[in-house]
């Protein structure tokens, strides 16, 4: 954490232990607290192009949402590029990837329109049969997910927010939800077109293995580990961010956070203290949550609006961006892009998931197009595609940090 202290009116930032946050946070601001968070290069690198990457989803559902001619005309698509934060315009963002996209003129409407090129398509394919290979992964996806509400039940309307995120296909409802009538119960809410999704009685299960539970036993399985079982028994697995500077005081604050006892987030917290140790076990039952939240998702990050919308059903009473900037070494927090997008750090090495699935790796092809940009377009006579180099100021999309 950090807060500003003027000396000769000179403000100077001045960094605090994140575990002091409870006593000082009223003396900064949420802004001070984002922009004061040690920067990691490899997870900036690999968001200023991810951001770009979730406009082409956009773009790309747009255009297949019609399976019998998946074209869009770009006179639509303009109607909507400020929704889709494409800030230069529709045209001029299709331009800059024709890797993924190809124009052409519709001879009988008379209009520019757009549609995805052969190797994007075959993309969006492989991504589709591994959707669709994956739903026994899904269906105990989202029976975890409900296992961690304390009503083992969300909003529909949550779920369709980290859909993507969580690998379900599109039409879920059915394939998923529908298909599963032993698992799964969709009942009205108190509000109107609202809808809950709930997990059938008798099949509550409290002995799921979280990833740090997991993290501990191979750790202490291995030959050459560092730790013994009572030293992580309620530990998480810390990377921090290269150059963040750890004192003496900040480590012994981690090592007695460490310590703290570890409640799972698949059981029930039945007693909620507001005294200082309890306040301490929710905040380490939040991390927990958070952190099995992130572990289910395909690519193992969120954007952090996302899952604060099913911060009252996981009974989380923290500010949970807060919460990410609060633990350093086990959360990233990005704001390229105007989003506020958080990875679990454990998961990834050199921008990239240590342990990929199928839908990461489509995925994954697609954000190599992204990144190859307007390059490799031009074939030399031996056949070899000529790389040239873009100004970045027109290879992405200047929204800022």
């Amino acid at each position: 954490m950090a807060i500003q202290i003027l000396i000769r009116n000179k403000p100077i930032i001045t960094k605090l232990s994140f575990l002091n946050f409870n006593t000082i946070r009223f003396k900064t601001t949420s802004a001070q607290y984002v922009a004061s968070r040690a920067r990691d290069p490899t997870f900036e690198k690999l968001m200023k192009n991810y951001k770009n990457l979730l406009k082409v989803f956009s773009i790309q559902d747009l255009i297949l949402a019609n399976p019998r001619n998946p074209t869009l005309s770009v006179d639509v698509l303009s109607t909507v590029a400020q929704k889709l934060h494409l800030n230069r315009g529709a045209l001029a963002f299709l331009r800059k990837y024709p890797h993924i996209f190809s124009l052409f003129n519709n001879r009988e409407k008379f209009q520019p329109f757009c549609k995805l090129t052969e190797k994007a398509f075959q993309i969006s394919r492989q991504e589709a049969a591994a959707l669709d290979a994956s739903k026994p992964i899904v269906v105990e996806r989202l029976v975890r997910l409900l296992s961690i509400s304390e009503s083992k039940s969300l909003p529909l309307r949550a779920i369709f927010k980290v859909w993507r995120e969580l690998g379900l296909p599109d039409d879920f409802e059915t394939s998923v939800i529908a298909q599963n009538p032993n698992l799964f119960l969709l009942c009205d809410a108190h509000e109107p077109k609202t809808h809950i999704l709930k997990l059938v009685a008798g099949n509550v299960n409290r002995s799921f293995s979280t990833l740090v539970e997991k993290w501990r036993i191979e750790e202490c399985s291995k030959e050459d580990s560092k730790y013994d079982a009572l030293q992580i028994g309620f530990a998480f697995k810390h990377t921090f961010p290269p150059g963040m500077r750890l004192s003496k005081d900040f480590r012994a604050k981690v090592k007695e956070w460490q310590s703290l006892p570890y409640i799972g987030p698949y059981v029930e917290m039945r007693e909620k203290k507001k005294t200082r140790a309890g306040v301490k076990a929710l905040e380490k039952r939040a991390v927990a949550i958070a952190h099995e939240f992130l572990s289910l998702t395909v690519e193992k990050m969120v954007e952090v609006e996302k899952i604060s919308h099913f911060r009252k059903w996981f009974g989380i009473d923290l500010n949970i961006r807060d919460l990410f900037l609060d633990h350093p070494g086990i959360f990233y927090l990005s704001t390229k892009g105007k989003r506020h997008m958080v990875f679990l750090r454990e998961a990834y090495e050199r921008g990239c998931l240590i342990n990929p699935n199928p839908v990461y790796d489509a995925r994954r092809r697609l954000l190599d197009l992204v990144m190859l940009g307007r390059r490799g377009l031009f074939l030399d006579e031996s056949g070899t595609a000529t790389v040239g180099r873009e100004d970045d100021s027109e290879s992405e999309e200047d929204d800022g940090d």
